[in-house]
């Protein structure tokens, strides 16, 4: 899917664009380790999340599961640039669970696109209540925004906060705040 050709001469092209020799020592290779890093950021394009989650185990009770402290690297669609955090996951069983890793290779699926953070907390939402038909889904997103603290105004350490609620969470602010609690604890 990732055409590396094209991401080569768009990378010699900047290169040049910025006033540089493409042909520099220095340089000479870097739009094939550019075409590289993207085949490899970008992989989520050619992965299927829904597939991921498609294994599941049978479970009668219904007690919240919660993956908390996901690392995620992603790029933002606006500047191309990265962002970065970690991604919170709850979720109320309704007959069936999933192993843990494969929330976390989820998110991983997701946050390998260009997208913004809003986009991504809610795709993560809306595929996890597809495939496992729990009774609610909350998903919460930290991350620092290179585009944000690299240019633009310049404020490092500064976090942006996503939240996605489906099923009963959306609709009880109790179970909101609990989860929430639970979520952004850092114990």
């Amino acid at each position: 899917m990732i055409d590396q050709e094209k991401i080569q001469e768009a990378a010699r092209l900047i290169i040049e664009a910025i006033g540089e020799d493409a042909e520099r020592e220095g340089l000479k290779c870097t739009p094939a380790r550019i075409g590289r890093m993207y085949e490899e950021i970008m992989a989520g394009y050619s992965q299927d999340p829904s597939e991921i989650l498609s294994t599941f185990f049978a479970a009668d009770d219904d007690s919240p599961v919660i993956e908390k402290d996901i690392t995620f690297y992603s790029m933002c669609e606006h500047h191309m640039l990265p962002y970065f955090g970690k991604a919170h996951i709850a979720y109320i069983p309704d007959g069936k669970v999933v192993g843990i890793s494969k929330l976390a290779r989820c998110v991983e699926i997701y946050a390998r696109r260009l997208q913004i953070q809003e986009h991504m907390t809610a795709q993560i939402a809306d595929c996890l209540m597809e495939v496992l038909s729990p009774k609610g889904v909350m998903v919460v997103l930290e991350a620092e925004h290179t585009c944000m603290t690299m240019r633009g105004v310049k404020k490092p350490g500064s976090r942006t906060v996503t939240i996605a609620s489906r099923g009963i969470i959306r609709d009880d602010e109790v179970l909101q705040d609990r989860f929430l609690k639970l979520l952004t604890s850092r114990s």
